[in-house]
């Protein structure tokens, strides 16, 4: 499997991507994602180079979003002094399920960070989805705390809140990295 940056012809299937996660998390008995993700702001985190795909062959098996901003109100000032990568919208197909392909995602995604200078990983997750947070405890992650104050960046109420975080650092992952040199971060 190889990693790639996501381009701009790629939109369309991430969003269906986003879609059939959707239905498998609502199957699960979680609104999360439930709201449709707006197809200009994936397309300006593409554009940004902040979008990222495993390719099996011609299938998409994963994508994340990896980046060097913060969705306002979750982290302090102090917390946001510190070189750190946000990641966004981790999703692997159900096709692809039971592989660990997250896990490594998230290995690829600390060595990534690590080679960029950032001294954390960090993530914000769904407030009432404790099978996802428990994912991450499982891969390294420590919780921060929870913010269910204020509104997230689309208006609504805020629903991803439960912050973790881990120390990057090289990993193996095993996929074929095809991306860019990471940009350093401050």
């Amino acid at each position: 499997m190889r990693i790639c940056s996501a381009q701009p012809h790629d939109l369309a299937k991430l969003l269906a991507f986003r879609q059939e996660a959707a239905a498998w998390l609502s199957r699960l008995g979680t609104d999360q994602w439930r709201r449709p993700y707006p197809a200009d702001k994936l397309l300006a985190t593409i554009e940004a180079g902040d979008v990222f795909m495993v390719r099996d062959s011609d299938v998409t098996a994963a994508t994340i979003t990896l980046t060097p901003e913060a969705e306002g109100g979750l982290w302090t000032a102090e917390e946001l002094e510190e070189p750190c990568l946000f990641i966004n919208k981790l999703t692997v197909a159900r096709t692809h399920s039971g592989q660990d392909l997250g896990g490594r995602l998230l290995d690829w995604a600390g060595d990534r960070g690590h080679r960029a200078g950032a001294k954390w990983l960090r993530l914000d997750a769904w407030t009432t989805n404790a099978g996802l947070q428990a994912y991450y405890l499982n891969h390294g992650f420590q919780h921060v705390r929870t913010v269910r104050q204020g509104l997230a960046v689309n208006g609504g109420p805020r629903v991803s809140g439960w912050l973790a975080q881990r120390a990057t650092g090289p990993a193996t992952h095993g996929f074929i990295d095809e991306t860019a040199s990471p940009n350093r971060v401050s």
